[in-house]
C-alpha cells in the first residue's frame, strides 16, 4: 500500500446529505479495497479560480489515505464517472518526499 492524497471538488448544488452520502460512498471505495482513510479535511464551500460547467463555488474535500494500486485505479475510475464530482487530483506523497 502506498500514501496518497486527493482534493476533489464537489458540485455545489447537492443537499447537505447528499453532499454527506457522496462523501461517503468515495472513501467507501478505499475502504472496501482493503486501504484506509487517515485523514478528512472539509475545505467546505469556495470561491473556484476559474468558472467550470457555469460554476463560481464548489465545495473542496482533501483526503489522505493508503491503498493498493487496484483500489487506487477503482477510485480513480470512480472518481472519473460521477457527474458530482467536478474536478479532482491525485497525488502519490512518496513521490514528493
Amino acid at each position: 500500500m502506498r500514501n496518497y492524497e486527493v482534493m476533489y471538488i464537489i458540485n455545489p448544488n447537492l443537499d447537505d446529505a447528499n453532499r454527506v452520502a457522496l462523501i461517503e460512498e468515495m472513501h467507501s471505495i478505499i475502504t472496501n479495497a482493503g486501504g484506509s482513510i487517515v485523514k478528512v479535511d472539509e475545505w467546505g464551500l469556495r470561491e473556484l479560480a476559474y468558472e467550470i460547467n457555469d460554476l463560481r463555488r464548489a465545495y473542496y474535500v482533501v483526503v489522505d489515505f493508503a491503498v493498493g494500486v487496484e483500489g487506487l485505479n477503482e477510485f480513480d475510475r470512480l472518481m472519473r464517472i460521477n457527474s458530482n464530482i467536478v474536478r479532482y487530483t491525485i497525488i502519490n506523497k512518496e513521490e514528493i518526499k
